[in-house]
């Protein structure tokens, strides 16, 4: 009987760490990739996004704000609420109700997310922003918060403190946003498999699994 070989992938998922749908669509990918773990063996690389890039450092009250970005009514907004909860139920994720009341600024979370790639430590740093500000209702700007995050994850605190204070990898992070800006990406999650394949939005696990063994059957 013979290996079956492994396609090998490289996936850039761009995102923001306030946004839900990413949530979603980063536990999703993850389900589909432990299902096509014997084909594919894929290299994920986590891209900035900013959904608010002029956010102010103290936030907005996030009812406040989805009302004047999109519009949407309080009914509306709840039904939003209720998917997003129970979608990462289905996944394994916790939205806890009410823990999340403000909307903050994201920008240096993305600069010590470049820096933990470069450490090897960039998933881990992701989920634990994401656990941080959706399920414990933690403000994702803060540097006390990224700080500790970024010791719990393996990363050293000291350089975290430096990167912070600084401003340090700035530059790359919004080289690497108005990339994905000039390759047409408007909203996340979106998600890039070999440079070319191109996955919008909290899709199923189904619907990565899908496309993860069309791309590898095809050979990328």
């Amino acid at each position: 009987m013979t290996t079956p070989i492994l396609q090998k992938m490289k996936i850039d998922f761009v995102s923001d760490v306030s946004c839900p749908w990413c949530v979603i669509g980063l536990k999703a990918l993850e389900d589909a990739l432990g299902r096509v773990a014997g084909e594919v063996k894929a290299e994920l690389h986590f891209q900035p996004f900013e959904l608010n890039p002029q956010m102010v450092p103290e936030g907005q009250e996030i009812t406040e704000h989805l009302t004047q970005k999109y519009g949407s009514t309080p009914e509306q907004l709840q039904q939003t609420r209720e998917m997003i909860r129970a979608r990462g139920q289905e996944l394994g994720f916790t939205f806890t109700v009410g823990a999340r009341n403000r909307i903050y600024n994201t920008f240096d979370a993305h600069r010590l997310l470049h820096w933990a790639e470069e450490e090897g430590r960039q998933l881990a740093l992701k989920e634990a922003l994401f656990k941080a500000y959706f399920t414990d209702g933690l403000n994702p700007g803060s540097h006390e918060v990224l700080v500790r995050l970024a010791g719990e994850v393996g990363l050293d605190v000291t350089r975290a403190q430096q990167i912070l204070a600084s401003d340090e990898y700035a530059s790359e992070v919004r080289q690497r946003q108005q990339f994905y800006q000039q390759q047409g990406i408007r909203s996340v999650p979106a998600i890039i498999i070999n440079d070319k394949h191109l996955i919008s939005g909290g899709q199923p696990p189904e619907v990565f699994e899908q496309a993860l063994r069309q791309i590898a059957a095809t050979g990328g």
